[in-house]
């Protein structure tokens, strides 16, 4: 069931994801339409409202 403010991605879904890498929570970028674990420094990509959580997908980030 998608909302306009979640296009194709079930923020509930994100209670069950963890980072693939460090095993750590993830949070929902909603502008890049990606899940970001700050503990990998990765970003992995939603595609058609399905996370790609395959690191060799993932977009490094800087850690803040």
């Amino acid at each position: 069931m998608n909302n306009p403010d979640q296009p194709g991605f079930d923020r509930h879904m994100l209670e069950a994801l963890v980072c693939p890498v460090t095993h750590a929570t993830l949070s929902y970028d909603a502008a890049r339409q990606e899940l970001v674990s700050r503990a990998a420094g990765l970003a992995f990509p939603i595609r058609a409202g399905i996370p790609i959580m395959l690191v060799a997908e993932a977009r490094q980030i800087k850690a803040d």
